[in-house]
């Protein structure tokens, strides 16, 4: 019975070791579940190299050029409002008139002060004459003599103070007509006809503003204000001074571009930022100040710059990079620098090739070294940048991180 046992034991042990002698070689668990896995599947752009318009885009405020307070100099009734509210006017133009009667009877009263001194200076000469010839006859004494030259002295400068006052009484006179100090444009009366101006102060009648040019006020941080200055230096490229562009309140641009004409000395403390201030020609009259505008400010160009979408750009603990794939389907890792950025795209310098192909979908599924297949499109591989008109490379800019 024994016997039988064993023989039954060892029938099973044989038809096992046959039956492992027949599996497949590719089933071994040393093939491992990764094995004959296909390479991961990325969508790539061309970059294509290009000059790029390095732009940013701010907000600035509008003001203009001069301004002049006209007061009243002096006291009396406004009679008259001469011009139009809110019309151009010239320099000289009569705006107001203030009753000139109490100024005019000070000019009589002057005048006739100047006539009464005038002739006492006339009585004093002679009578100093006359002492002249007395001591040289030695009939009067020394003291006479010197008292009628000061006498005649005296009324001579009082003829000069009697003619200053009539001079100040006609300025005054003339201040009760008043003009415009400066062209441009004139704003509403603050007073009206009847009312006391003058009286104890110089009183605000209009205010009359220059609003061709304007200035557009806006600030800078100091980094972006360093390239500003390195791209507006002779020699430089681009060989121009930096433009400003405005945007109209519906979103199209102005006709005219301004030119930067001021950089404060001096960076805010609050802010981290400089005060600087463009000159925007306005013969229109389209744009007027107090307005708040967007704009942008182009501060040269960049040679060899790549457009590419935001998505292409990644960013570790060394900086911003791009991943490419070359002719044999392999993963490459590009150091770049970022000079800013468009509404959809950024520009970029630094180690990429005009031609290359950028990872922009598929960049976490890859890492340099890696083999990868570029996804087929019914459009084929497009071209970073090629299919915006030439115009969208000048599109507003923000500084990015380099």
């Amino acid at each position: 019975m024994k016997s039988i046992v064993s023989r039954g034991i060892a029938l099973l042990i044989g038809i096992a070791l046959v039956g492992g002698c027949d599996k497949p070689a590719g089933s071994s668990p040393a093939a491992g579940p990764g094995a004959g896995k296909p390479p991961p599947e990325v969508s790539v752009v061309v970059a294509h190299a290009q000059s790029v318009p390095l732009t940013r885009q701010l907000v600035g405020r509008l003001a203009a050029t001069r301004v002049a307070q006209v007061r009243a100099r002096v006291a009396g009734v406004l009679l008259e409002r001469v011009y139009t509210e809110g019309t151009d006017v010239k320099p000289g133009q009569v705006l107001f008139r203030i009753d000139p009667a109490r100024l005019q009877a000070q000019v009589n009263a002057q005048d006739a002060a100047l006539v009464r001194a005038e002739a006492d200076a006339t009585n004093a000469a002679l009578i100093a004459k006359r002492y002249v010839e007395l001591r040289e006859k030695k009939t009067t004494s020394q003291q006479d003599l010197d008292n009628a030259l000061a006498t005649e002295r005296t009324t001579a400068a009082a003829v000069k103070q009697a003619r200053a006052n009539l001079e100040t009484s006609r300025l005054d006179l003339g201040y009760a007509t008043v003009t415009a100090p400066i062209a441009g444009r004139a704003g509403r009366a603050l007073v009206t006809e009847g009312t006391l101006v003058g009286q104890g102060e110089a009183t605000l009648l209009t205010t009359i503003e220059r609003i061709d040019p304007l200035y557009v006020n806006f600030s800078q941080s100091l980094a972006e204000l360093a390239d500003l200055r390195k791209a507006a230096a002779p020699g430089s490229k681009g060989g121009s001074e930096p433009q400003v562009e405005v945007m109209l309140p519906d979103g199209t641009p102005y006709a005219r571009t301004g030119t930067l004409d001021f950089s404060d000395l001096a960076v805010d403390p609050n802010t981290g930022a400089v005060s600087l201030r463009a000159t925007l020609p306005n013969p229109d009259k389209v744009l007027l100040p107090g307005m708040f505008v967007t704009l942008r400010l182009t501060v040269g160009t960049v040679d060899q710059a790549f457009l590419l979408p935001q998505p292409a750009l990644a960013r570790d603990t060394q900086g911003a990079y791009l991943m490419v794939v070359d002719g044999t389907g392999k993963v490459a890792q590009r150091r770049v620098v970022s000079r800013g950025m468009t509404p959809k795209e950024w520009i970029l310098t630094g180690d990429i090739k005009d031609g290359e192909q950028v990872i922009v979908a598929g960049l976490q599924k890859v890492k340099p070294g890696d083999q990868a297949r570029i996804a087929a499109g019914p459009a084929g591989v497009p071209v970073a940048g090629s299919d915006k008109p030439k115009a969208d490379a000048a599109a507003p800019a923000a500084q990015g991180s380099k």
